[in-house]
């Protein structure tokens, strides 16, 4: 199973539409979506594009691909538009002897852990960095974010198949690698 990872979307159609054609490009067999899709938050400027409604429309059409957790933008009006749950704080994904704990990264993260076995990893958004840290008994991970990456980050997604967990840009370029052992 190839699973394409992205977060924060925040509403904005460009990005949208950037990753849905990296997710064929890769062709993935699912989308991992860490929150944050709609609305772009009071503290965030608008993205580039900024079009929930097109963003709706984009997602719904491959509803059947998705697996999304809820973010600290989204809301329960979110799920009146939205044709696949929207609204868990997290999701358990098997990665063959380790857990994969995917949360949005606003109630779980690594100041308050979710119960994690040695060797699971910790998938979230939220914080816009991309990141990859292994803390001995578990792994964080973060796509960043697609459309508001922070601090000079790319603009990107994640690849988890088989072992190994990839980081590249919205062209596709790898930038980071991480192998469960």
């Amino acid at each position: 199973m190839k699973y394409f990872i992205v977060s924060d979307i925040h509403g904005s159609a460009y990005y949208c539409r950037k990753a849905l054609e990296a997710y064929r490009r890769e062709g993935a067999d699912r989308m991992l979506l860490l929150g944050d899709i709609l609305y772009h938050g009071p503290r965030n400027p608008l993205p580039e594009e900024y079009d929930p409604q097109a963003v709706t429309k984009m997602l719904n059409a491959m509803k059947e691909e998705i697996l999304c957790v809820r973010g600290n933008c989204d809301a329960e009006v979110d799920q009146m538009v939205l044709d696949f749950p929207v609204l868990a704080d997290y999701a358990l994904v098997d990665a063959g002897k380790h857990m994969i704990f995917m949360t949005h990264g606003h109630l779980f993260h690594k100041d308050c852990l979710p119960p994690l076995h040695d060797g699971d990893v910790l998938l979230h958004g939220h914080t816009h960095l991309s990141v990859c840290e292994d803390h001995g008994s578990y792994v964080y991970m973060n796509p960043g974010s697609v459309s508001l990456p922070k601090e000079d980050h790319p603009h990107g997604y994640m690849i988890f198949e088989g072992s190994e967990f990839l980081w590249k840009t919205l062209s596709g370029e790898t930038y980071r690698r991480y192998e469960l052992s």
